[in-house]
Parts: structure tokens; C-alpha cells; sequence
């Protein structure tokens, strides 16, 4: 027997227990103590049924996917699965946890499925590139509908086990996990052995019907291939026998796991949980954190809040005005109710988290705090003097962290005795939501202050990325040369809508006129107008996004930026206004347009990131390339099917991507230069990713 698959009785009832911490993925190991355990059961005189369940602290949650990039070794959790569903004695599979992918497609495997009423299950297949290989496309629709099968191949989203048992995916929701199950199996042992259909499924489904649903599922995949792939896989089992439809069913996954998208899913998957051992971390111990004071109770501070909150932690908001005081607390509180109504939590929980908010228009509220994080305007002498102010009030061993965006955290936290406390946490706005957290090292931070960060973000669920110091850190500092390139090809002859349109087929949610629009252009307008000074007087400026703002037009809140928009409505519409503004600014600088296609835009938006990446790379504000892709993933909206800026260069070769870049520096020598690390590695076409 496998050393993670081991055997016990309970009378007639034999108790299958797979123990392969953490998550119980169904490797090597795993799949070859069921290859063994299946038959032997199968023969053994005194067993009449056999309970599947598993140690520690959920069922089988999918497979192992260090495995996908070697060869398939047997035996296959397809024959696994096959095998448990022959046996002539019933199987019942007992789900606590989550059972997922592999770990779903094996309980579907036996006869019977049991589960506790927290468990949850799914097929996120999709979000590696792939699709169910172990029947879940085909036995999925065999004991629920067309609808939900298709939902719960091509979204990835795990269900309650209220939902699956609504579904016909389970049978039975049960209290005490194992006593139940054993209990199931005996109330069973002596009916006949439940038996998939295998003829196609049933459906009232027409051909017009799936290439409707087709059609929806595309254009929701936004260019990723395994949603789409994965409708496939599930109408066939409506069109053809079991047998069939799982030969194709792996035919499929097969060929979707060599696709370049999912090596790319595959290294996002990987790479989101690299980025939480840089090896500045090595060694060091976060510190214990139970009370956050926060100044600025903004739509960021309040974000952060509730992300606190959320965490378990007590959260003081520090305000100008007692008024000010009371509408922050209003936002949190909006926030979290917006949990309630999503399901997320109940009242009762929202009540408890309120009660462990409180505001105040003092800085005394920041008195025995052990963190303290600054979230006011992004101007460096209002931050100077908030850290003027926690410095004398907090204790001298509170870590103070700012939320900055841009600025060098160095610059305003000068004065602070003791500034190895000081770091920044970069959340993202809306901080409440969005995953990402830049943790900003300055030259004086201390191991365990950067360690109780990372600690911080896990706490509050997000993910956090190590950055050095520099303007703008990883993402913005990247965002400015994308931004800054978008403005050049704007000015040379594109539209704003020809180059967001390009950016969405790319994969992007939305273009980077529509991003600005919607962000408020009056943010880029002060940075820009801070780095006047350090500009370099050769650089290319564009004046037209400076002139939009001078114009009163900051974008969706004023109903005009870089588009107009309708009352109630985000929806960006072509702006004879912007275009006559942008004709008058080329007339002034004699620029003549010229055609540029949707190819050129879209590598000359990708080759500026690179190199700008390749520059932070250099200069050591990130470790790792990998971490560059989290940073471009999570906070800026990039396609997780191509991996982040950094695997896309991989993927197109770095050699092309420095031609690009050549090519840019070239034709305008006073605003670019070629990145020595790409430079390099584009000369040996070496990729990034041999710098992870």
C-alpha cells in the first residue's frame, strides 16, 4: 500500500484514508495506493463497501501540478477513476474541504458522494489552461443538467455543498463526516451498484442553443482558450457515449496543457506563491499584530480599514474632523454590508467588525497601536507632517507604513526615530478588494518589519510583492512608461479607441484611455506635474493629457476625459471634443499622423514595460521577474493567461522583444533607452525566467 493511502474496517465497511499534506493532490503517490487499494478491496470477502475520505483539513483538492510539465506517469487518475466506478461494491466518497478538479472528478468516480455542509466543489481546471481530464466533463453532466455542468466547467468556480446536492452532485450533506459516511455506506451496502448511463446525456438543448452559449462563453474568456475548449468537452457527452466522450475529453486536456497559455496560467499559479519567500524574508519573524490605527479614512483608508477589520484585527480611523471621523466609519460600514448582501458574511459578523472600528479626529487614537499606516493625499510634505505626528505619539516600537503610490517613503520619514519601522504597504484601490500589496523596503527597514507586512497581506488574503524603493515602485513605475507610450502613439497618429481596442484583444479588461478615464485624471496630472522638476529636458513630453485636465475634464466623474460618457453610464463613447483638442495639439507641434496598425501598438505597449521591467530588474527593486508578472497581474489588470509582461517576453523571445525596443529607442533617442539587461539577454535570446 502507498505510504499516503492507507486502509482500515469498521465491520463490513472499509474506510480509504488518502493523507498526502497539505491540500491531498492526487500525485503519484496518491494515485497508486487507490490503483492498489481499488482491487484489493474488490476481493476481499469481508468488505461490503468502502468509504473514500481524507486526513487533515480537506478532501482532494486537485491534482499535482508540478506533474503537468514531465511526461504522464501510470497509473492515470482517468483509470483510477474508472476502476472505483466498476467495482461490483458500492464506494462512497466523504467530502470535507474542498474537492476540486482531480479531487471532484474522484469522488464522481464513486457511487455515492457525502459531504459536510461547509464543503465546497469545483473544476477550476480552466484556470490552468485546461480543462477536467479524469471525466469531469463527461460524468458532470451525467448527474446534473446541461446548465450547470457548463457553469461549473467553464467558470471554475467552486459551489456549496448545498448547491451540489441541489445539482444531483451529492447525495447526502451529513454532520459527523466519517461516522455519517460509514453510517451511508451500510444504509446502501445492500441495494444494487448505482451505474452511469453510458449513452450520451440527455438534453433539450438544441445545436443553436450551444453555439449561443459558445458565442458567450468566448467572449467572456476575453481570449483564453479553456473555457471554450471546456463547452466543448461538455456537449459531447450529450453527443456521444461515455467511452467516447472521455477519450475526447483527454484528447483535449492533453492538448491544452502544451498550449503556451497554459505554461502561462501554470506560472502565474506558481509564481503567486513565490512572491511570498523573497529572500530578504529569509530567516526573519514577523511581529504579533492585534491594533492598527489608520490616517485617512478616504475611499483608500476605508478600504484598508475593512481589510483589517476583516483580518481580526481592531482598526482606529484617525480623521482631520470628528465629521470626517463619522463618514469614514459610513464607508467601512458600506463596505462590509456589500459583504453581506454578496453572501460573504452575515449581519451579525458585520456587527461584530464594526465594533472593532473606531474613529477619531485625534492622533492619540494611535496610542498602543502596533501598526500604524498613513493613507492621506499623495504630497509629501502633508505625509512628512503625519509621521511628525505618529512619531510622537505611537510607540517607539510601532511599525509606520505608508500607503504612498509613488513617492520615495524615504523623503517624509526622515525625521522618524527608529526608521527601520518604517515600510510601505501599496494596497490597491478599491484596498478592500483588490489582492495585491506592494511591501516597499526603504535602505533602513528591518527584516521583521518587511516579514510582519507579508504576514499582513496573508492575514487579510492578499497577496504581497517585495519592492525597493524607486518612483512609483514595480507596478506604477511600469504603468508610467506604458502610459507615457500610449500618449506618443496617441499623438503620432492612433485613436484612443483604436489603442484600447487593441489592449482588449490583447486580453486587457480595458484600455489605457479608458483606464485613465476611469482612475481620474487629475491623479496623473499632480504626478506629472511633481516630476517636472527631474524630467529630463531631451524626454518627449506630451501635453495633451496635461490640457484635457487644464480644460476641467478629469474623466468619468466629469462625463469627459479622454471620451465623454452619459449620465449613469461608464460606457466610454468617441468624443468630437477630445478629438478636436488632440488635432489643434498635433497642428502646435507639427506632428503629421501616420497609420500605425494594431501590431505595432500592442508590441510597442509590451516591449516599454519589459524594459522598464528589465531596469527595476537591474537595479534590484525586484528580486525576481516573477515577482514583476504578480505585481502586472493582480493590480493592473494583465491577462493571467499570458502570465505577466515578463512571460510574454518569454513566450514572443527576447530577442524580439528587443528589436522592438530598439527600434523605439531609435526614433526617439531622448525618451528611451535600451535596458542593459535586455540588451543582454535579448542578444543570447535567453529568457527571464532563468533569472527567477
Amino acid at each position: 500500500m502507498s505510504e499516503t493511502v492507507s486502509v482500515s474496517k469498521d465491520g463490513e465497511i472499509a474506510i480509504v484514508t488518502v493523507d498526502n499534506p497539505p491540500v491531498n493532490a492526487v500525485g503519484l503517490s496518491v494515485r497508486q495506493g487507490l490503483w492498489d487499494a481499488i482491487p484489493a478491496l474488490e476481493a476481499d470477502d469481508s468488505v461490503r463497501a468502502a468509504v473514500l475520505i481524507c486526513a487533515g483539513r480537506t478532501f482532494i483538492a486537485g491534482a499535482d501540478i508540478r506533474e503537468f510539465d514531465g511526461g504522464a506517469l501510470d497509473p492515470w487518475l482517468p483509470e483510477i477513476v474508472d476502476r472505483m466506478h466498476a467495482s461490483t461494491k458500492p464506494w462512497v466518497a466523504a467530502i470535507h474541504g474542498t474537492a476540486l478538479g482531480g479531487g471532484l472528478e474522484t469522488a464522481l468516480g464513486a457511487h455515492y458522494r457525502v459531504a459536510l455542509a461547509s464543503a465546497k466543489v469545483g473544476l477550476p481546471e480552466v484556470a490552468l489552461g485546461i480543462i477536467p481530464g479524469a471525466g469531469g466533463t463527461q460524468r458532470t453532466p451525467r448527474l446534473t443538467c446541461a446548465a450547470a455542468a457548463v457553469k461549473l466547467v467553464t467558470s471554475g468556480a467552486p459551489i456549496s455543498a448545498a448547491e451540489a446536492q441541489d445539482a444531483g452532485l451529492i447525495d447526502r450533506i451529513v454532520d459527523d463526516l466519517l461516522p455519517d459516511a460509514v453510517a451511508f455506506a451500510r444504509s446502501i451496502m445492500d441495494q444494487p451498484v448505482p451505474r452511469l448511463d453510458p449513452a450520451p446525456a440527455p438534453t433539450d438543448l438544441t445545436p443553436a442553443d450551444w453555439d449561443e452559449l459558445r458565442q458567450t462563453v468566448q467572449k467572456k474568456a476575453k481570449g483564453q482558450l479553456s473555457p471554450v475548449r471546456g463547452l466543448d468537452a461538455v456537449r459531447i457527452a450529450f453527443e456521444l457515449p461515455l467511452s467516447e466522450g472521455m477519450d475526447r475529453e483527454r484528447d483535449i486536456f492533453l492538448e491544452l496543457k502544451e498550449t503556451d497559455q497554459s505554461k502561462a496560467l501554470r506560472h502565474a499559479f506558481f509564481a503567486e506563491r513565490a512572491v511570498a519567500k523573497p529572500a530578504a524574508l529569509k530567516g526573519a519573524k514577523p511581529r504579533q499584530l492585534e491594533r492598527v490605527a489608520i490616517v485617512g479614512g478616504g475611499l483608500m483608508g476605508s478600504g484598508i480599514a475593512t481589510a483589517a477589520l476583516t483580518a481580526g484585527l481592531i482598526v482606529t480611523i484617525i480623521e482631520q474632523t470628528m465629521d470626517a471621523a463619522e463618514q469614514a466609519k459610513g464607508r467601512v460600514a458600506a463596505n462590509l454590508e456589500s459583504g453581506v448582501r454578496k453572501g460573504r458574511m452575515s449581519e451579525d459578523q458585520r456587527d461584530a467588525l464594526l465594533g472593532k472600528l473606531r474613529v477619531t479626529n485625534s492622533y492619540h487614537g494611535a496610542d498602543g497601536a502596533d501598526l500604524c499606516i498613513e493613507a492621506v493625499f499623495e504630497d509629501a510634505d502633508t505625509k512628512r507632517a503625519v509621521f511628525e505626528q505618529l512619531a510622537q505619539i505611537a510607540g517607539p516600537d510601532a511599525i509606520l507604513a505608508t500607503n504612498t503610490s509613488y513617492i520615495d517613503p524615504v523623503s517624509f520619514t526622515d525625521a522618524v526615530p527608529n526608521p527601520g519601522r518604517v515600510m510601505g504597504l501599496h494596497f490597491f484601490s478599491p484596498a478592500h478588494i483588490m489582492r495585491l500589496v506592494e511591501v516597499v523596503r526603504t535602505p533602513q527597514t528591518e527584516p521583521e518589519v518587511l516579514a510582519t507586512g507579508f504576514a499582513l497581506a496573508k492575514k487579510m488574503r492578499k497577496v504581497a510583492v517585495l519592492s525597493g524603493v524607486c518612483d512609483g515602485f514595480i507596478g506604477n513605475r511600469i504603468l508610467g512608461a506604458y502610459g507615457r507610450m500610449a500618449g506618443y502613439l496617441l499623438e503620432d497618429g492612433a485613436s484612443p479607441q483604436q489603442i484600447d481596442a487593441a489592449m482588449k484583444r490583447f486580453g486587457m479588461p480595458m484600455g489605457p484611455f479608458e483606464m485613465f478615464d476611469m482612475a481620474g485624471l487629475q491623479i496623473g496630472y499632480a504626478n506629472r506635474k511633481r516630476e517636472a522638476a527631474t524630467r529630463p529636458a531631451d524626454q518627449r513630453y506630451s501635453r495633451v493629457p496635461d490640457l484635457i485636465v487644464e480644460q476641467g475634464w478629469l474623466g468619468q466623474k466629469t462625463k469627459q476625459g479622454y471620451y465623454r460618457y452619459e449620465d449613469g453610464s461608464r460606457t466610454a463613447i468617441p468624443s468630437e471634443e477630445f478629438n478636436a483638442l488632440l488635432e489643434a495639439e498635433r497642428g502646435a507641434r507639427n506632428i503629421t499622423p501616420r497609420d500605425i496598425s494594431d501590431e505595432e501598438i500592442v508590441a510597442s505597449l509590451h516591449a516599454v514595460q519589459v524594459n522598464e521591467a528589465a531596469m527595476i530588474l537591474a537595479e534590484g527593486v525586484a528580486e525576481r521577474p516573477l515577482d514583476i508578472d504578480i505585481v502586472k497581474l493582480m493590480g493592473y489588470g494583465y491577462p493571467r493567461w499570458r502570465g505577466g509582461p515578463m512571460m510574454e517576453a518569454d513566450r514572443l523571445g527576447t530577442d524580439r522583444v528587443l528589436a522592438t525596443m530598439q527600434q523605439i529607442a531609435e526614433t526617439d533617442p531622448g525618451s528611451w533607452s535600451v535596458a542593459p539587461l535586455l540588451s543582454r539577454l535579448g542578444a543570447e535570446a535567453t529568457p527571464f525566467s532563468s533569472l527567477n
